[in-house]
C-alpha cells in the first residue's frame, strides 16, 4: 500500500490541482463551522436560496427515516439557530466549559439538535445534554449526527442513539429538486452554480482529469497488488474501505517524511559545522564561512546555510521541497534535478533569485547514513558555485 500511495500520488495531486471548485479554491468546509454556516442557510425557509423550505423537509425526511421509535417529525416549520450552549438546569456543571450544538431546528413542539461533524463522533459532546436541551417544553426531540462519512463504530458514550444522515444523502436530494425545477434555475442561476459546486465537491468528490489519470490508477492499482479490490463486493463498502486505507497511509507516510526531512536537516547541519566548513575555508582565500546557520521555516525550512565574512553572499545547501523552489527561481534552472540528493545554491542580489544551483552528488540517504569525513563532494560543490560567480 506504501508503493501505491507513492506511485499514484502525481496523477491524485493533478487531478485535486486541475479540477476547479469554489469549495477547494477558497479552502472552505475544512473546519466544521465553515460548512455548518452553509447547510444553517439551506435550512432557513426564508434564506436567499429561494427554495423556501424544501430543504428542510428534505433534511426531517431523512431522520424520519431513521428515528428510534414513533417519533416522527414535522417536515418543516422550523427556525434555525446556530452555536448554541445546550447545557440547562440540572445537567448544567458551572466548572464544565459550555457544550456548543452546531444547528439546531426548533418550533413549539418540536426540535433537532444538530452536531455537524466529518465523522459520526460526537468528539467529546454531551449527548444526553443535547437531547435534553432539544426536549425541553416538552417538545419531540431527535439528536442527529450531519456528517460527511458514517463510522458507526465512533458513535460511542450515547451518541449510538443519534441518528445519522450525510451530506451525500441530503445534498443529492437538494440535486434532485434543483434539477427538477427549470423554473427554479431559470430564475436563480447563481444559486444553481453554488449547490451544483457543493454537490461536486463533497458528494462526487475531485474526479479524474482525463482517460490517461485513470488508466495510471489502474496500472498501479495492478502493478501493487491491489487489483484484486476490484472484485470485491460490496462495491460501495469496498469502495469506502480502500479510500480509508489509503488515506491512512497517506497521512502515515506524510508525517514520516516531515521527520526524514528534518533529520537530514540535522545531520547536514552537523556535518557542516564539524567537517564542512574546514574543508571550504582551507580553499578560500577570502570570504570564509563564520557561521552555520538553520533559520528559515516553511517553504524555505530544508536549508543550511554558510554565512561568510568580508561581504560574501552566504552559501546554501538545500534540499527536498526548498530544492524545488530553488531550481525554478535560478537564474538556469537544472532540467532534470535530482531531488533524492542535497543541492547547493547561490543568492542573486539584484533579483532576490538564485544565480546559481548545482547538484551536490550527495544523495539524502547518504546524509541519513552519515557522510564520511574525508568525502570531498560538498566541497567542490560549494567552491564550485563560488568560484564561478562574477
Amino acid at each position: 500500500m506504501n508503493s501505491f500511495v507513492t506511485s499514484l500520488l502525481p496523477s491524485l495531486s493533478k487531478s485535486l490541482s486541475e479540477t476547479f471548485n469554489i469549495f477547494r479554491v477558497m479552502h472552505h468546509g475544512t473546519h466544521e463551522k465553515q460548512l455548518s454556516n452553509v447547510f444553517a442557510w439551506l435550512l432557513t425557509a426564508d434564506a436567499t436560496h429561494n427554495l423556501g423550505d424544501r430543504f428542510q423537509a428534505a433534511f426531517v425526511k431523512r431522520v424520519n427515516e431513521r428515528v428510534h421509535g414513533n417519533n416522527q417529525l414535522p417536515l418543516t416549520g422550523y427556525r434555525i439557530v446556530q452555536e448554541v450552549d445546550t447545557r440547562m438546569g440540572e445537567l448544567n456543571d458551572p466548572n464544565e466549559g459550555m457544550d456548543i450544538a452546531d444547528i439546531i431546528l426548533w418550533r413549539n413542539d418540536a426540535a433537532l439538535v444538530v452536531e455537524n461533524y466529518g465523522t459520526s463522533d460526537g468528539h467529546g459532546h454531551s449527548y444526553q445534554q443535547y437531547l435534553a436541551h432539544g426536549s425541553a417544553g416538552d417538545r419531540r426531540a431527535v439528536v442527529v449526527l450531519l456528517c460527511h462519512r458514517h463510522e458507526a463504530h465512533l458513535q460511542k458514550d450515547g451518541w449510538e442513539l443519534a441518528t445519522v444522515v450525510t451530506y451525500s444523502e441530503v445534498l443529492s436530494d437538494l440535486k434532485a429538486q434543483v434539477d427538477s425545477d427549470s423554473k427554479w434555475r431559470r430564475e436563480h442561476p447563481e444559486q444553481e452554480f453554488f449547490i451544483n459546486q457543493m454537490y461536486q465537491h463533497f458528494v462526487k468528490g475531485p474526479e479524474a482529469v482525463n482517460v490517461t489519470d485513470q488508466l495510471s490508477f489502474i496500472k498501479a492499482m495492478c502493478e501493487t497488488g491491489e487489483s484484486a479490490r476490484y472484485s470485491y463486493r460490496p462495491r460501495d463498502r469496498a469502495t469506502q474501505e480502500f479510500a480509508d486505507l489509503v488515506a491512512e497511509h497517506a497521512r502515515k507516510q506524510f508525517e514520516d517524511s516531515r521527520a526524514t526531512l528534518a533529520r537530514v536537516k540535522d545531520r547536514l547541519r552537523s556535518f557542516s559545522r564539524s567537517v564542512l566548513v574546514d574543508q571550504v575555508n582551507a580553499n578560500l582565500g577570502t570570504g570564509h564561512v563564520e557561521k552555520v546557520v538553520t533559520r528559515f521555516s516553511g517553504q524555505w525550512e530544508w536549508c543550511v546555510e554558510l554565512q561568510r565574512t568580508d561581504s560574501e553572499r552566504t552559501i546554501f545547501l538545500e534540499f527536498g521541497p526548498t530544492a524545488v523552489v530553488e531550481n525554478e527561481r535560478a537564474d538556469a534552472a537544472i532540467d532534470d534535478p535530482d531531488f533524492g540528493q542535497v543541492f547547493a545554491t547561490l543568492r542573486n542580489p539584484e533579483t532576490g533569485g538564485i544565480s546559481r544551483i548545482a547538484h551536490t552528488g550527495v544523495s539524502l540517504a547518504e546524509v541519513i547514513s552519515g557522510i564520511n569525513r574525508e568525502d570531498t563532494r560538498l566541497r567542490d560543490a560549494v567552491l564550485s558555485i563560488t568560484q564561478n560567480d562574477s
